[in-house]
């Protein structure tokens, strides 16, 4: 069914509430497994409809924030969700005391339970008036940056279409640009500051009320670590100081010297890969689309099936417009059983990224969406990263189709990138402990912070004063996940790590590289990160041996590469 054709109704909340009271009963008074696998079966069933629904709303509300309609459903969501949490965490308890667990294992997999453990840690009813709030301020930070209307040149622009002109050839135009976009977010950056306190404050409650000193240990739960925890990030971070730094510091360095610029440079500067401008699509928004159909069909069949489903039903809505929420996604869709991509082309090398990276996402889902439970049908976060990241090395041979005559640049930038993604990433992860750790932080002192990490991580980077917002140490306000979604971005980085080791695979053998990849993708979220790994035969990224690893290779490979002609 096309998007456009699916149905959406509101879900009865408090028939939800009473379905999964009845059925936690049921569960309980069950004589069988047969008989309990019926009641989880029916759960299943019933949730999957629910959360479609939702689902649909949010979609729909963020193609169009203006709509008030969908405004209101979100609004409805984010009040009843936290309430009917309560009803969820009976039917979890029910089932982690079946005596039936052992037989669910066998049928399922043992993951269901370990996740379901992590989940009840993150709820009691005493926190429902904070998630309320949670809920209400997240969509109040995305409404306001989905509000921008940015004046420059006579025109006016949203953050996302304003982005190619912050990578203009020009270094009067680009800086002006950047300019701009720093002048609109220092406008609102009392409303930014308020938002983001009240945020560390009600998190750093909820936690206290779960009984921890602060919310990072329920920062972890929430986020559905089931196999490592801060001490394993804490020497993630110290490799990534040792090994990827260094690199990424070369790779912009000599970046300075190709644009005639003194390092270190500013933001505006250090956007521009080539002084001839950077790696473009070859054609508008439909002829990427195409490349990708094109690609996905030429890698593998499945990947060809899986494409002609998202185009043939509307599952993608990726063009840029007035109104529509920033960044990109990807969600599934249960009672359809597919996999829904929310990005915005702005005509920049992301749009390609979308095809591949947000695609990557999808087709994983795809894979998995017959998996039972549900909840089992994605991985943990940073493992979903790693289906994302790799399709975008795996795209490379097709860059030419994507680029036409900026191919070589789109893969000397795009590994490049990669490579310099990861000490920014876990920046964003170090400055999010240090929030929570100490949530007395006035708005001034967190800035303060984020300055003095940028040393540490990105020392490429001039904090200039002729930019206030970054100059001040403002840039992590255009980080929504350090709004709505607290710990996530380390997954980034451990995932490009993982995604590395892919690229290296794929410059030996290629086919090789995929059949790896798919026994990575394949179990889904039936195995844990660390589990998926080892299945898969790739290295850690914990420890220092695969950063080591890929920096050495990676880092050869650069600065072997011939830009002849592309300076």
């Amino acid at each position: 069914m096309k998007f456009s054709e699916m149905p959406y109704e509101r879900p009865d909340i408090e028939a939800l509430k009473k379905f999964l009271d009845d059925a936690a009963g049921r569960l309980a008074a069950a004589r069988s497994f047969e008989e309990a696998d019926a009641v989880f079966l029916e759960v299943e069933r019933g949730t999957a409809h629910a959360e479609t629904m939702l689902t649909i709303a949010h979609i729909r509300h963020d193609i169009n924030t203006a709509d008030e309609f969908y405004d209101k459903e979100v609004e409805f969501a984010d009040q009843a969700l936290p309430e009917l949490q309560e009803y969820t965490q009976k039917w979890d308890l029910a089932m982690l005391k079946s005596p039936f667990r052992a037989d669910f294992e066998r049928k399922y997999n043992r993951i269901m339970f370990l996740n379901t453990e992590i989940s009840l840690r993150t709820f009691s009813p005493e926190i429902v008036p904070e998630l309320q709030r949670e809920n209400a301020l997240t969509t109040e930070y995305s409404k306001l940056i989905a509000s921008a209307q940015i004046p420059f040149e006579g025109q006016v622009y949203t953050v996302s279409q304003l982005t190619p002109l912050k990578q203009d050839p020009d270094d009067a135009r680009r800086a002006a640009a950047w300019k701009a976009e720093g002048e609109w977010y220092m406008q609102n950056a009392e409303k930014l500051d308020s938002i983001y306190d009240e945020l560390v404050h009600l998190r750093d409650t909820m936690g206290k009320k779960l009984g921890h000193k602060n919310y990072i240990p329920l920062g972890y739960d929430r986020m559905g670590r089931n196999c490592y925890g801060q001490e394993d990030v804490e020497r993630f971070r110290a490799a990534v100081v040792k090994h990827i730094v260094p690199l990424a510091d070369q790779v912009y360095r000599r970046q300075a010297e190709r644009l005639g610029k003194a390092y270190p440079m500013g933001y505006a500067d250090n956007a521009l890969e080539f002084r001839s401008g950077n790696a473009r699509p070859c054609g508008g928004p439909e002829d990427i689309l195409a490349a990708g159909r094109k690609f996905y069909h030429e890698l593998s069949p499945e990947t060809a099936e899986f494409i002609d489903v998202m185009y043939d039903n509307e599952l993608l809505d990726v063009l840029s417009r007035k109104g529509k929420a920033g960044g990109g996604y990807c969600t599934s869709l249960g009672d359809y059983h597919v996999p829904f991509i929310f990005a915005n082309f702005n005509g920049t090398s992301g749009d390609v990224e979308v095809v591949t990276h947000e695609a990557g996402h999808a087709f994983a889902n795809y894979m998995g969406r017959d998996i039972v439970p549900a909840s089992c049908q994605w991985p943990s976060m940073e493992s979903c990263e790693v289906h994302s990241m790799s399709m975008e090395f795996f795209a490379w041979p097709w860059a030419e189709s994507f680029f036409g005559g900026d191919a070589r640049k789109f893969r000397y930038t795009h590994l490049a990138g990669a490579l310099t993604f990861i000490p920014y990433g876990t920046m964003v992860d170090h400055f999010q402990h240090i929030a929570y750790e100490h949530p007395e932080l006035t708005p001034a002192e967190r800035n303060a912070e984020w300055a003095r990490l940028s040393a540490i991580y990105m020392p490429w980077m001039k904090l200039e004063a002729a930019q206030p917002f970054y100059g001040e140490g403002r840039a992590w306000q255009r980080q929504r996940h350090i709004y709505e979604s607290p710990f996530y971005y380390i997954d980034y980085c451990l995932a490009q790590t993982v995604s590395l080791e892919f690229w290296a695979m794929i410059q030996s053998d290629p086919k090789a590289a995929w059949d790896t990849y798919m026994k990575y993708t394949r179990p889904a979220g039936t195995m844990t990160f660390k589990e998926l790994i080892a299945n898969a035969g790739l290295v850690s990224p914990f420890g220092e041996d695969a950063l080591r690893e890929i920096a050495s290779a990676a880092g050869a490979w650069l600065e072997k590469y011939d830009l002849t002609g592309l300076i």
